[in-house]
């Protein structure tokens, strides 16, 4: 099947127009029966249903998103299978141990262990953010001691006035604020893992001392204007908990003075970070305003920055470090900051809107691109990851990617933001497996092994426990069990169905059924047994994609993963002192040894073009399993358990450019050598990669 990407590149469909998008539609396709207590209905549904019974913080009048889903605190869900493994990796890698490695995180002097001294700017809760949910996930009292450490700092040294955190202070009496709003996120999540009311105190105090701030002295710099959207998102969390209407005003205050997401055809800025975190800020403000203007700006958002520099497979965009008009290439890079912050993005906008298309696009990151951003070990990381990137050394690439110094090498010890900043990405993933929805049920939206415990259920509800174990992405069945302790308990559960999928079966009560459900929920409304068992299959199957605006090139996709040329990597271990950026700093006792830098060379061929047939259909392609990992971490090129043989011919033209980077696609007349075997997998386990292929017959 082949289809066309010119328009919108992402698995966001580009038939969600905003009709659709707010209503829901609602097709009875079957009754399964009569299940301990009631008629089961299963229905198939564009979005989650409205109801009165939410068991969890959802938006209070006058806020109103009826389709909502609504997040399970942090500790609701307990990770599994591959998605434990990676977190356990990240504990064990360059999250958990950078505060031995980062100069940042040094506590002598550390202004946000007190007042004076360095270090009051964004990385000290940028790492902050991930190390602490980690600690949560994972249940780590080592970690989450350390955790406290830093929250205990905050919340008892805040000023008489309500300010909270490091004063960094500017001309007239003002003070920058957006290190506050990432520190604040870190709060939310600590107060819903352990129901410390003091959070609700302190963000109480410090939104009020927003409030007293004129409008020429608040968000006035770079990052707190692009970035206001994230204050506003934390009023509106603690609003909902709550209920104090005095704090309203301040979404309009922060709305007013943040730089504007909602322009029809522009964005304020073009840098790469801040358009991930923009996309959000429009739907966001929606909750209050309820202009249906706002909530299409999101999606426009998210539209016009892949229509633009997003035509490329991954489910990002080019923006390394920001967009610049004729550099749309798949070689073109963008920023691991950009990836979490996207996937961010992608998880509120879930939240807000019930949209199944946002979790299309968050898996495509998720599986695609993120993983690359690291090495296999979780010690390293690269600023830059291109759909395109056949060499990772420690050049300079300038100007064919737009910073000048070594961006392209795996390094602990560089990449400022990104080396802080890289871990929520994971974590916040685990932490939206499972949502709950406004008519008491639950929503299982992201598929990996886990355990979720939430309420469920009409009035006060019951605690129900649901288990997915699956594979997935890289197998194609999520068996469900459900448990509730022995008491029979009826509520909806919502199976989202992704866009790709274009038959789905579900299997209850050993019947099967098949649902034409791509891009919606099916929903399983019945009265639930202790031990009930529901299968899903999603048939995965092969789509190739068209890439009208970059010389016609052609991905191809699995189900979810989409699959890269296998090239042979040789890794080259350097010191990353000697390799990083002007801006980095470390510790005087971090050991270079211990956390080894490395650039990767090709040891293959790389310059391939992908052989497709009269169809548009990769020739030859065929599918190989391998074992599944005993490590349980299939994102390594050693290890993935899917590996695909296809045909490619060479491209002899196609090679470096000046600056050492790969060129830009070959044009289609660029002579091809003779057809021969490659190997195809799946690009999150491929640190080089070709993912976006001229085409050959």
């Amino acid at each position: 099947m082949k289809t066309n990407a010119l328009h919108l590149t992402q698995r966001l469909s580009c038939v969600l127009r905003p009709s659709r998008r707010i209503a829901v539609v609602s097709l009875v396709v079957t009754m399964l029966g009569c299940a301990h207590g009631g008629a089961d209905k299963v229905t198939v549904e564009d979005r989650p249903l409205p109801g009165t019974d939410a068991h969890y913080a959802t938006f209070r009048a006058p806020l109103n998103s009826p389709n909502s889903l609504v997040k399970l605190p942090v500790g609701s869900i307990k990770p599994e299978g591959w998605l434990k493994r990676w977190l356990e990796l990240q504990r064990d890698g360059l999250c958990g141990q950078l505060g031995s490695i980062s100069d940042w995180l040094d506590k002598e002097g550390n202004q946000w262990l007190g007042e004076g001294g360095n270090h009051g700017w964004e990385e000290v809760p940028y790492w902050l953010r991930g190390y602490s949910n980690t600690a949560y996930l994972l249940g780590d009292e080592k970690m989450m001691a350390e955790t406290q450490t830093w929250i205990e700092a905050v919340i008892k040294g805040c000023r008489d006035d309500g300010f909270m955190g490091p004063a960094n202070a500017k001309e007239n009496g003002r003070y920058e604020v957006w290190p506050q709003m990432i520190m604040l996120w870190i709060l939310q999540d600590y107060y819903e893992y352990t129901g410390d009311k003091r959070v609700l105190t302190v963000m109480t105090n410090y939104f009020k001392f927003q409030l007293t701030q004129p409008d020429d002295k608040f968000l006035q710099d770079y990052w707190e204007n692009s970035r206001g959207g994230d204050n506003m998102w934390s009023v509106i969390w603690l609003y909902n908990r709550t209920g104090d209407k005095e704090l309203l005003p301040l979404i309009e205050q922060i709305h007013r003075n943040t730089a504007n997401w909602a322009q029809h055809d522009n964005f304020p800025n073009w840098h790469g970070v801040n358009i991930a975190q923009g996309i959000r800020e429009p739907a966001t403000y929606w909750l209050y305003n309820g202009d249906p203007a706002l909530l299409e700006a999101s999606y426009r958002d998210q539209e016009l920055i892949r229509e633009r520099f997003g035509q490329v497979p991954g489910g990002m965009y080019g923006a390394d470090e920001n967009c610049r008009e004729g550099y749309v290439d798949p070689r073109q890079g963008t920023e691991t900051c950009a990836m979490v912050e996207q996937m961010a993005s992608d998880e509120i906008m879930m939240l807000i809107t019930g949209d199944p298309a946002w979790a299309d696009n968050c898996e495509d990151v998720a599986f695609n691109t993120l993983p690359a951003a690291y090495t296999e070990d979780f010690r390293a990381l690269r600023y830059f990851v291109a759909p395109n990137m056949p060499i990772s050394d420690a050049a300079n690439h300038y100007p064919s990617i737009q910073n000048e110094g070594p961006f392209l090498c795996m390094n602990p010890f560089s990449s400022r933001c990104c080396q802080h900043n890289h871990g929520f990405g994971w974590p916040y993933y685990a932490e939206h497996l499972v949502t709950a929805t406004n008519d008491g049920g639950l929503t299982t939206l992201l598929y990996c092994a886990s355990q979720t415990t939430a309420l469920v259920g009409k009035g006060k509800g019951r605690t129900v426990t649901l288990t997915q174990e699956t594979r997935y992405p890289f197998e194609e069945t999520v068996t469900i069990k459900i448990g509730t302790g022995g008491r029979n308990v009826r509520f909806p559960l919502y199976l989202r169905v992704p866009a790709w999928a274009d038959e789905a079966v579900l299997t209850l009560d050993d019947t099967d059924q098949t649902f034409a459900a791509a891009g919606k929920y099916i929903r399983v409304e019945r009265t639930w047994k202790d031990g009930d068992i529901l299968n899903l299959y999603l048939p995965m199957k092969v789509n190739v994609r068209t890439w009208q605006a970059n010389k016609n090139s052609v991905s191809v996709d699995y189900g979810p993963l989409t699959l890269s040329l296998k090239i042979a990597e040789k890794y080259v271990e350097r010191d990353g002192r000697e390799l990083s950026q002007g801006d980095s700093h470390w510790q005087k006792n971090a050991d270079p040894s211990r956390w080894p830098t490395y650039e990767i060379f090709p040891d293959s061929p790389w310059n391939f073009a992908l052989v497709t047939d009269s169809n548009g259909f990769p020739a030859d392609l065929k599918l190989k399993r391998k074992p599944w990992p005993a490590d349980d971490f299939p994102f390594a090129q050693q290890s993935v358990p899917l590996e695909f043989s296809a045909v490619g011919r060479r491209i002899p033209s196609w090679g470096y450019d000046e600056t050492g980077y790969v060129q830009v696609l070959p044009d289609a007349d660029a002579p091809r050598l003779s057809p021969e075997p490659i190997a195809l997998i799946p690009m999150g386990a491929a640190r080089l990669r070709i993912t976006a292929f001229p085409p050959a017959e």
